[in-house]
C-alpha cells in the first residue's frame, strides 16, 4: 500500500520523536517516564508527540513561549499558514509567520505540523469567489499546495492536505473547490502536496468524527477510495473539539478502524469546553475526560499524538464562537496550569506537580519572592484608578501579572497591556518595560467602570503569588 511505503521512508523533523517506543495498550511504564515532569518527557517516553496550536502573536511573550518550547515537541500553526495569510493576493506570498514558527520549532528541536493547504475557510475572495472554472481552480490550488508546500519542504512533519471536507450526514461540504472541480480535488491536492514534500506526512483532518457517526462513515469510505487509487496519504487527523461531559463513548474504536487501514491517525485540535465561568467539580471531570481522551490515543496502535488547540484559556477560539462556553484549555487565562495539566501529564505517565508556566523557574518559589502594591487613587460612583507596583526578588525578562478584580471592568490602562476575562485581571509588558532588575520594580496602572470597595486583591508575578508590600 503507498501510504506504508511512504511512511516508512519518513523522517520526522523533531528527530526521534517515535524512537522505537510502542505505545498500544500501553500501562507498563519506563521507570524514568514515570519522573516526567511535563507533557514533552511523558510524551517521549511513550513514543508519541505532544503539541500545540501556537499563536503567532504571542512568541514574543517569554511565559507563552516559554510553555510552548518545554512542554510540547510538535508545534501546529494556528492561522500563519492558512490560505488567506500565505497568499491574501493572487501570485503574493507572505511567509513571515510561517518562517518565524518553523524558526521556533528549530530551535527547541519541536516538529511543525503545517495546518492547513486547502480549506473553504479563511480562504481570501479572490479565490472564493472569483468565478473560476475547474480547470483554472485546480491549477490555482495546485499552484499554491506548490509555493507552500515547497517554500517549507523538509521542514514540515505533517501538513493538513484538506481541512473539513464533510458535512455533518457525511457528504462532502459544498465548498469554491468541491462545487467547481468536484470531489477529485482531494486527490489532486493530495498528488501536489506529495510532488512539492515528498518527505511530509499528509494528512485529511475534520471535526465530529470522533466517534462512530455518519461524518466519520463518510471520512472512512473516502479514505478507502483514496488508498484503491494509490492516492498519498498518510493519516488522519481527528479535531477533537469536544464538550465536557459528551465525550463519545466509540472513539477508541472509531480510531482503530483508521488505523487498521494502515493510516496514522493523530488527535489534531483537543480541546474540552464547557458552559462558564467553569468551577473545581467541572474542571475535575474535564482533567479526567482530558487524561480519558490521551488515553485513548495510547491505546490505539496507529495514533501517533496528540495536539491540544492552544495553550491557555486566554487564547481560546471558544468563547468567540460559543458564547458563554470556555475554560478549553490545559492552562487558564493567566497561563496557571489547570486540573487538565495534570490530567494530561498522568494519562502520558508523567508525575504531577510539573507545569510550571515560568520558562526559567525557580525551583521553588516562594511567595516573598516578589512583593506587590496594590492602591485604589482615586474612587466616585462609577470609577475607580488603580496603581500596581511589583518589586521583584530575581530580575525578570518578560513579565505578567495576574490579580482580581471583583467589581466592575476596566476601562483604559497605562504602562501594561490588560486584559480582563470575568473577575480575573491580567497584566502584560509593554516592548519598554520588559526587563526589571533584582530588587526592582515595574509599576502600571488602570481605570474601571465601578467605584464599588473591594477588599486588595491577591496578585501573582509570573504565575507565582507575592507578598503585600
Amino acid at each position: 500500500m503507498l501510504s506504508l511505503v511512504r511512511r516508512a521512508a519518513v523522517v520526522f523533523a523533531a528527530g526521534a520523536l517515535l524512537s522505537g517506543a510502542t505505545h498500544a495498550g500501553a500501562q507498563a511504564q519506563d521507570p524514568s517516564t514515570t519522573q516526567a515532569a511535563t507533557l514533552r518527557e511523558a510524551a517521549e517516553g511513550q513514543g508519541v508527540f505532544v503539541g500545540t496550536a501556537v499563536n503567532d502573536g504571542r512568541l514574543n511573550d517569554s511565559r507563552y513561549s516559554g510553555i510552548a518550547s518545554d512542554e510540547f515537541n510538535s508545534v501546529t500553526a494556528e492561522n500563519v499558514m492558512k490560505w488567506e495569510t500565505l497568499q491574501p493576493s493572487r501570485g503574493q506570498f507572505n511567509y513571515a509567520g510561517g518562517d518565524r514558527l518553523v524558526d521556533f520549532a528549530q530551535q527547541n528541536d519541536q516538529q511543525v505540523w503545517g495546518h492547513t493547504l486547502v480549506w473553504h475557510s479563511q480562504l481570501p475572495s479572490w479565490v472564493s469567489n472569483g468565478g473560476f472554472n475547474a480547470t483554472q481552480l485546480n491549477q490555482i490550488m495546485v499552484d499554491h499546495i506548490t509555493d507552500v508546500a515547497g517554500r517549507w519542504a523538509g521542514d514540515i512533519a505533517y501538513w493538513d492536505v484538506v481541512n473539513e471536507a464533510f458535512n455533518e450526514d457525511g457528504t462532502f461540504r459544498q465548498s469554491v473547490f468541491q462545487t467547481t472541480i468536484g470531489q477529485q480535488y482531494i486527490a489532486n491536492a493530495f498528488r501536489a502536496a506529495d510532488a512539492a514534500d515528498p518527505n511530509a506526512k499528509l494528512c485529511i483532518n475534520d471535526y465530529n468524527i470522533e466517534g462512530d457517526n455518519a461524518k466519520s462513515d463518510g471520512m472512512y469510505a473516502l479514505v478507502q477510495s483514496l488508498l484503491s487509487q494509490g492516492v498519498p496519504i498518510d493519516c488522519v487527523g481527528i479535531q477533537s473539539h469536544l464538550i465536557l461531559d459528551q465525550i463519545p463513548g466509540t472513539m477508541q474504536q472509531n480510531m482503530q478502524r483508521f488505523a487498521d487501514l494502515g493510516l496514522e491517525v493523530v488527535i489534531t485540535e483537543l480541546d474540552i469546553r464547557m458552559n462558564t465561568p467553569s468551577d473545581a467539580t467541572r474542571l475535575a471531570r474535564q482533567a479526567t475526560q482530558f487524561g480519558q481522551v490521551v488515553g485513548y490515543c495510547l491505546a490505539v496502535d496507529g495514533c501517533s499524538g496528540v495536539t491540544v488547540w492552544g495553550i491557555s484559556d486566554a487564547d481560546s477560539w471558544i468563547p468567540d464562537v460559543f458564547p458563554g462556553q470556555g475554560a478549553a484549555c490545559l492552562w487558564d487565562d493567566n497561563l496557571n496550569p489547570k486540573p487538565a495539566y495534570d490530567g494530561v501529564l498522568t494519562a502520558l505517565g508523567g508525575t504531577p506537580g510539573g507545569g510550571d508556566p515560568d520558562p526559567d523557574p525557580d525551583p521553588d518559589p516562594e511567595p516573598g519572592d516578589c512583593r506587590a502594591t496594590y492602591q485604589v487613587t482615586s474612587r466616585w460612583n462609577n470609577g475607580s484608578v488603580v496603581n500596581v507596583s511589583v518589586t521583584v526578588g530575581a530580575a525578570v525578562n518578560g513579565w505578567t501579572v495576574g490579580f482580581g478584580l471583583p467589581a466592575g471592568s476596566v476601562t483604559s490602562s497605562w504602562n501594561a497591556d490588560v486584559t480582563q476575562s470575568g473577575t480575573n485581571v491580567t497584566a502584560r509588558n509593554l516592548s519598554y518595560n520588559a526587563n526589571v532588575g533584582a530588587g526592582q520594580s515595574l509599576s502600571f496602572g488602570f481605570q474601571t467602570n465601578s467605584g464599588t470597595q473591594y477588599a486588595t486583591p491577591q496578585v501573582s508575578l509570573n504565575g507565582t503569588a507575592c507578598t503585600a508590600a
